[in-house]
């Protein structure tokens, strides 16, 4: 079979649980991956066509695909930041709208004049998309990055390793952290937030397959992660420090009371892409 006629099956056959859009943006990732093949390729020579070997790869991926199995877990990667991490079922895949964290770390921090490095903790790193990017792109920054979950550190380790980024990993449960080992310029978190009354909300592809390690929290404390991490920032964030968080878009009053009272200052909420309260920003 020719793979544009193959094309034309494979988005028909995902059209009940995805718009002709998606399910057509995951046939290309897939022909890119395996075959090295992009959409002007396939636009330039109708008559390319499939093995038997591709179909058994293709079908496989398809029912995968079926059962809502993310495309970035199928794949074994994603693009975030401009740069190519390694995702599996032991990290969360990273978002549009933590990348906005991102540059706006970045863009409060790159190019300062300074004698020492930057020193920034990423708190609950994941892939390590925060850490590894903030490392690619402040040449002047020393990162560390903590998570609980020791298989997670070992996919964000890989990934520093895969951006030619030196970051140093700690394995600590935040929570049952007295103090931070040094003094940090930045610390920032994309902490769990969100709660189990808001499942009903969640994806399947979400809900089914990434951690939900990473992504809850108990309703009745719903800022149990904020508050312990911005403590912790009180005794270990340098003169004029920042605290950065993504937070859950229905708290941000909650957040700004929050910090308000610990006596943080200049406390900046921010909007995502999609005009939800998603993240802030608090100095020492």
């Amino acid at each position: 079979m020719k793979i544009k006629q193959y094309r034309t099956q494979f988005i028909k056959e995902l059209s009940s649980l995805y718009d002709a859009y998606e399910a057509e943006s995951f046939f290309y990732l897939i022909l890119e991956d395996k075959h090295k093949l992009r959409q002007i390729d396939l636009a330039l020579n109708h008559e390319l066509a499939f093995t038997e070997e591709d179909f058994v790869v293709w079908d496989s991926l398809l029912a995968q695909l079926k059962k809502e199995v993310p495309i970035q877990y199928l794949l074994g990667k994603t693009n975030f930041y401009g740069l190519d991490f390694e995702v599996n079922e032991n990290v969360l895949i990273p978002r549009p709208e933590t990348e906005e964290l991102v540059e706006w770390i970045i863009s409060e921090n790159k190019g300062i004049d300074r004698k020492e490095k930057i020193k920034i903790l990423d708190i609950g790193t994941g892939s390590g998309c925060i850490a590894v990017s903030l490392a690619k792109n402040l040449p002047n920054a020393d990162v560390y990055a903590i998570d609980v979950s020791k298989k997670a550190i070992e996919t964000a380790k890989r990934n520093a390793i895969r951006n030619d980024v030196n970051v140093t990993f700690i394995f600590q449960d935040i929570l049952q952290a007295e103090e931070l080992k040094c003094k940090y310029d930045v610390i920032v978190s994309n902490p769990p937030y969100i709660r189990n009354l808001e499942k009903e909300e969640i994806k399947k592809n979400v809900l089914d397959y990434e951690p939900h390690l990473a992504l809850f929290v108990d309703d009745n404390d719903a800022l149990l992660f904020y508050r312990k991490i911005a403590s912790l920032a009180q005794n270990n964030l340098l003169a004029k420090g920042q605290l950065y968080f993504e937070i859950n878009q229905y708290l941000g009053k909650e957040m700004i009371e929050l910090l308000g009272k610990m006596d943080f200052i200049n406390i900046d909420l921010r909007k995502d892409i999609y005009d939800n309260d998603r993240m802030i920003k608090v100095n020492i």
